[in-house]
């Protein structure tokens, strides 16, 4: 398997090459030259796989050549070693729970392979590997416990001052040994251009072999398929086909799932929920796109106002604007709407959603209610103790925090602030 970029003016390039790139020399993402297909007979007959032996089938034809069946297939299985019960809401609708990892959070996977992708690819004498990334929440801690204590990578993680939750905060401030967090006063989108801003910068790419572990990475982005494809062993009703409503900031989890969907994975409907940061929900409703300036919400993760992967997204459909649409349905959630669907599905059914798993309820619930006879399944992408406040508030009780998580809140919060500033950032890297 190569990879190509999408700017389509920088050499094609193998999956060792791309995961320790990050981005194309072009600054383009890279995007695989063909999209895998998995046997039909492994679709139907797949309660008859492991989740371990599953997951080599679906991620061994990205990897190609470039990594060993035997080491690939421990990664694979160090990748998914925990939980992804897809549970039952009531008659229509189920969630996904992708928040059993280490980090409580669905970015734990991505996290996980690409760290021991790289740490596999490090052993090959690479060099020294700085993973630049910037987080609105959740990937910043799936870094940090990912990579913690990989020979031969430093991790430096951007995050927007006062927009985390307090655990999200202390997952990617307390690891220390090669972590380091970099507190910035600004937004997300901030964040990420000083990241981008740092790919393009001569100087910085001469004395440091750059990468990223944002989903921007093709080792980061591509293993998100293989929870979808675990989704599927446990869907009951294998005749019809589930709408998937993913919570969507950067549009990674989409296309993941949009990309294991093309490789033969039976979805109905693709649904796009958005907080009002909703530039591609505004795109499939009328066919144009503009990014917008992200505004802060209750479901921070998804404060993205350029996500970065909907060239992924239209690179998979041709960029055809009707196939896109016939594929995806975009919804707008407010912060008040998200409130109310916490409480109401709490007291209706007893189950606690996260401010993002809420944001997807509601535009799932709105889509099926035009669609009476479907069905279908929520990402629930974190758990809801990360945002206390919040939901707190809406079900009227206190969230029992993980024994996981219990011992974050004894650590001590590490952090460099840093303005807003490619010029900081640079000054820091070199000299830091």
């Amino acid at each position: 398997m190569h990879y190509y970029s999408l700017n389509k003016q920088a050499p094609n390039v193998s999956f060792r090459e791309a995961t320790i790139q990050g981005q194309a020399p072009d600054k383009g993402l890279y995007f695989p030259e063909t999209i895998p297909t998995v046997d039909p007979l492994i679709i139907k007959n797949c309660n008859d796989y492991t989740r371990e032996e599953l997951a080599m089938l679906v991620m061994q034809p990205y990897v190609g050549d470039t990594i060993d069946e035997k080491s690939l297939f421990r990664i694979v299985s160090e990748t998914i070693g925990f939980d992804f019960p897809l549970v039952k809401v009531n008659e229509q609708i189920s969630s996904l729970e992708l928040f059993h990892g280490p980090t409580l959070a669905f970015k734990d996977v991505g996290a996980r392979f690409m760290s021991r992708c790289l740490g596999y690819f490090s052993q090959q004498a690479t060099g020294k590997v700085t993973v630049l990334v910037a987080t609105s929440g959740d990937t910043g801690g799936a870094v940090a416990n990912g990579f913690l204590g990989v020979e031969g990578v430093e991790v430096v993680i951007l995050y927007p001052s006062g927009k985390v939750s307090p655990v999200q905060e202390l997952q990617l401030t307390t690891c220390g040994q090669n972590i380091k967090a970099l507190e910035v006063s600004g937004s997300f989108d901030d964040c990420q251009a000083m990241v981008k801003d740092a790919f393009m910068d001569t100087d910085l790419n001469k004395a440091l072999q750059l990468t990223s572990a944002n989903s921007i990475n093709v080792a980061r982005w591509l293993p998100q398929q293989l929870y979808y494809f675990f989704a599927y062993q446990q869907w009951q009703d294998k005749e019809q086909a589930p709408v998937i409503a993913v919570p969507s900031g950067n549009f990674g989890n989409i296309c993941a799932g949009l990309l294991a969907h093309i490789s033969g994975l039976p979805v109905k409907h693709f649904i796009a929920a958005c907080n009002v940061n909703d530039a591609v929900p505004e795109y499939l409703r009328t066919g144009n796109y503009a990014a917008k300036t992200a505004v802060p919400t209750i479901s921070n993760a998804m404060d993205v106002g350029s996500p970065s992967n909907f060239i992924r997204i239209m690179e998979l459909f041709g960029n055809k604007y009707e196939t896109i649409r016939e594929k995806i349905s975009g919804y707008t959630v407010t912060d008040e709407t998200t409130r109310q669907t916490i409480a109401d599905v709490y007291h209706q059914y007893g189950y606690i959603l996260d401010p993002h798993g809420a944001v997807a309820y509601h535009a799932l619930q709105e889509y099926l209610s035009g669609h009476p006879r479907e069905a279908g399944f929520i990402l629930e992408t974190a758990h809801p103790v990360k945002f206390p406040d919040t939901v707190e508030a809406m079900i009227g009780k206190k969230i029992e925090v993980p024994a996981s998580a219990q011992h974050l809140f004894g650590l001590e919060k590490k952090s460099i602030s840093m303005k807003a500033s490619f010029a900081d950032l640079k000054e820091w890297l070199l000299n830091g």
